[in-house]
């Protein structure tokens, strides 16, 4: 699958490499989101630690707490866009 063709492409492979070298970046907790749907649709998403929805509202919070709510669920729509589009193209 090309990855790059899909919407949200850059923010899902930017997470994968994050995890993969261990960084705890807003990408990387998107990606441990999403992890069961996106290890079925064949990436190789790492184990993580549980609590990554909260950990990206806080994260996001701690940058801006006025926006946060609506970052994440603006987040959360790109993610279920990649996973959908990925499952059309699978």
């Amino acid at each position: 699958m090309n990855l790059a063709d899909l919407p949200g492409a850059d923010l899902i492979t930017e997470g994968l490499h994050d995890l993969a070298a261990g960084r705890d970046t807003v990408p990387a907790l998107l990606v441990m989101i999403g992890a069961p749907r996106l290890r079925t649709l064949g990436l190789p998403v790492p184990a993580g630690e549980p609590g990554a929805e909260h950990r990206l509202y806080w994260r996001l919070a701690a940058d801006d707490s006025l926006t946060a709510h609506s970052r994440y669920n603006a987040l959360i729509r790109r993610l279920v866009s990649f996973e959908r589009a990925a499952a059309c193209a699978g």
